[in-house]
Formats: structure tokens, sequence, C-alpha cells
């Protein structure tokens, strides 16, 4: 039985057309959005990578050199151009959420969620009141959305996307209950993290018997109860193999892509 329906709309139920919101869109239509991490800091190349065609950037803040001045600067970048900014924060408290948020970001995705009350947490600090107990005091965010702030006010609780991501053994023990949450969007497999977590080495191969299984308990959970289900992927011929499996997914990100098109093209040059 599916638990995690809600008296109140969410992205995946709300009526609201935003054409800013290419990524919340994209979902809604089925259309497997794609993105990618960034983890550099700087407005032109936040710029740069939002020109690629791709549907959303998801900015690092957990492992890239990303501090909260390139974070407000990148998401008004990406936001500017139609590319959805969706913010990887460092931890799940609530004054990270907050000042994620307040950049008017598109969404988040919360780093190594492990059980229901974490995820609980989550979306409280996600949501303003009565669906949480977020605070509203600065004028950014609704620029992101293309906004007034009392229109922001108005939509932020059911357009603003909430994304966790599995990549612990605990947090696949208790995915059922993790997606069963009012307020969870999106469930997002790390799968380097997951594979290290599960495995004690990474990157996976991808058949490890217990790798594939704790995927499979992933998805299953993420379409029991409604949710999106992502995962990172390394390149497009992956993407284009796992359309069929999830809602979306990202793309390597731009420290790896940089080097992988150098390497590969030097190693050309000096054959």
């Amino acid at each position: 039985m599916d638990t995690s329906t809600t008296s109140y709309l969410t992205p995946q139920t709300t009526n609201i057309q935003n054409p800013r919101l290419r990524l919340l869109n994209k979902l809604k239509q089925g259309e497997y959005p794609l993105m990618t991490f960034v983890a550099i800091p700087s407005v032109r190349h936040a710029q740069i990578v939002a020109l690629t065609g791709l549907d959303g950037i998801i900015i690092d803040c957990e492992h890239g050199h990303v501090g909260d001045d390139s974070m407000h600067n990148s998401v008004a970048a990406i936001s500017a151009l139609n590319v959805s900014p969706i913010i990887r924060i460092r931890g799940p408290t609530h004054d990270i959420i907050k000042r994620a948020l307040d950049t008017g970001a598109h969404g988040i995705m919360v780093p190594q969620v492990n059980n229901a009350e974490e995820a609980k947490q989550v979306v409280a600090s996600s949501k303003f009141p009565p669906q949480g107990v977020r605070g509203q005091g600065s004028a950014f965010p609704a620029i992101g959305h293309g906004l007034t702030t009392p229109e922001y006010m108005k939509s932020a609780n059911e357009t603003i996307v909430t994304m966790l991501q599995i990549e612990t053994r605990a947090g696949v023990e208790n995915v059922d209950a993790i997606c069963a949450v009012p307020g969870v969007d999106l469930v997002f497999i790390g799968p380097n993290d997951l594979a290290q977590s599960l495995l004690g080495y990474t990157p996976a191969r991808g058949d490890e018997p217990e790798f594939v299984s704790a995927i499979e308990k992933i998805v299953s959970a993420a379409r029991k109860h409604g949710k999106w289900a992502g995962r990172m992927v390394n390149n497009g011929t992956v993407a284009k193999q796992e359309r069929n499996k999830y809602d979306t997914v990202a793309i390597t990100g731009d420290t790896k892509a940089i080097q992988n098109w150098y390497m590969a093209e030097f190693e050309i040059a000096r054959s």
C-alpha cells in the first residue's frame, strides 16, 4: 500500500505551470531530463555548462569547491539560462537547507539519508509552514523562479524538488520507510558511496549481487510510493541504457568531463 500520499500538493502533484522550472516540468511529463554535477566555482563555468543542452545542474556543495558566494552566483547564472539549478548540500541540517534554498535553487539533493526520521527533518526544513518550518526573509529565491516574493511563497512548497540520496547500507535497509515520507520527491542513487558501503570498494563493477539487489530495492521502493528515481552514470551510453528504469540521471561531472576529454585527445595526439 502506498503510504506516501499527503493532503497537500507536492512537485509530483502540483498544477502550477512555471516554464522556468525546467527539471520539474520534464519530470512531470516523463521526458527523462538529463543533469550533471558541477564542482568548480565560477559564474562563467556555470554558464558554459548550462548552454550544453542539459536540463538541470547539480551544484556540488558536498564535495565540490563551492562556497556560499559561488553557490548564489551559480544558481543565478544557471536559472537565468532556463536550466534548473539543484544544490547538493553538504549535510541535512536546517540552516544548510535554508541557506541553499534561499539562493533560488529549484531543488536540493541531500547526501547519505539513512532513515525516515532524517527524511522527515529534511522535508520539514524544505517547506514553509504549515507543511514545514522554513523561514522567509530573502528576496533572492523568487528571482531564480522568475516570480515575485509573494508568488514564490505560495508556490515553493509544491515546486521545489526534494531529492534524497540513498548511498549507505542503512539507507538501503530503510529505503521503503524513507520513500513513504510525504514531501520526499525523488530518491537518487550515489553508486560510488553505495559500493563503498556495501562492498568495501569503489567503483562497483555493477554486477555484484549485493549491489544489484540494493539498486533494485531502491528503485522498487520509489515506484511503490510513487516517487521519482534517479542515479549518477558515467556517460551518455549508460544514460541511454537506463532510460526505462529511471526518471532522470546525472551524467558524471564537470571535473571528470574536462579530464576525460583532454586525456582522450592527448592519447590520440601521442599515438
